[in-house]
């Protein structure tokens, strides 16, 4: 009879269960359950990517910087920074760059470069020491610093997440509520998603006095209630992810 009674009221529970769930996406027992994203109502560049300025940017791999493109007022680009990487893919260069005015402003400055002699001259020169050379087209999340000169020693760490399609928008909702844990000691530098190359590519740009000052860092936004909620709805987002250590050039804005 124990047994008896016991069964009926699992099974009046389970019944219970099934009806809420089966009921619709908002029922209360399926939210406890079920992470849902808001609707996608935009392209997820226009959503993500701050409203106020119109930059676009450019990370070059495996190139050199011509400093004068940077300081001549004619061409609406600056570099942003520039790296030689120090751990991670070897022999490498690194460059970010900003064009203030977006598409035309990188549209304009092409077409200018085209017939600038120094610069053609200088490709045929660079084109003897690269093996390879990659770039992409970025837009930055709007919730993330605008990256600024800023005084060193530093070392910059670049961590790029490789995400699935689809899921930049839960991505972007994420970490617009987890960069605050990561502002302390003023580490973050910027945040981009790409818009031409690889897509679905995620880059985060941290700088740290050391390697022992990013351990501590890194270890001490565990301690950070909500940052573990983070890390715990990001990973499954996730295609693979890398990260580079980089040492400043000379001419770098960011020291």
């Amino acid at each position: 009879m124990f047994l008896l009674r016991a069964f009926v009221k699992l099974s009046f529970i389970l019944f219970l269960c099934r009806r809420f769930s089966e009921s619709s996406d908002k029922g209360w027992f399926r939210s406890l359950f079920v992470h849902k994203v808001d609707a996608r109502k935009d392209a997820h560049s226009n959503l993500l990517s701050k409203k106020e300025t119109s930059n676009l940017y450019k990370i070059q791999c495996r190139a050199e910087v011509q400093k004068r493109l940077h300081e001549d007022q004619d061409y609406p680009c600056e570099v942003v920074g520039s790296w030689n990487t120090w751990y991670g893919e070897q022999d490498q260069a690194v460059h970010l760059w900003r064009y203030r005015g977006g598409y035309p402003a990188l549209t304009d400055c092409l077409q200018k470069l085209r017939t600038n002699k120094e610069y053609l001259e200088f490709r045929k020169e660079r084109a003897k020491m690269l093996l390879s050379r990659r770039n992409e087209l970025l837009l930055e999340f709007s919730f993330w610093n605008e990256p600024l000169p800023r005084q060193g020693p530093n070392l910059y760490e670049m961590r790029t997440y490789y995400l699935k399609p689809g899921t930049m928008i839960e991505w972007g909702n994420r970490w617009a509520r987890a960069i605050k844990h990561r502002q302390e000691n003023n580490e973050a530098v910027g945040g981009f998603f790409t818009q031409i190359g690889q897509l679905y590519v995620v880059h985060h740009l941290w700088a740290y006095e050391s390697l022992q000052s990013r351990e501590e860092t890194r270890n001490s936004a565990w301690r950070k209630e909500g940052w573990d909620v983070n890390v715990y709805y990001t990973v499954p987002l996730l295609r693979s992810m890398e990260s580079r250590i980089m040492i400043p050039t000379k001419s770098s804005p960011l020291q």
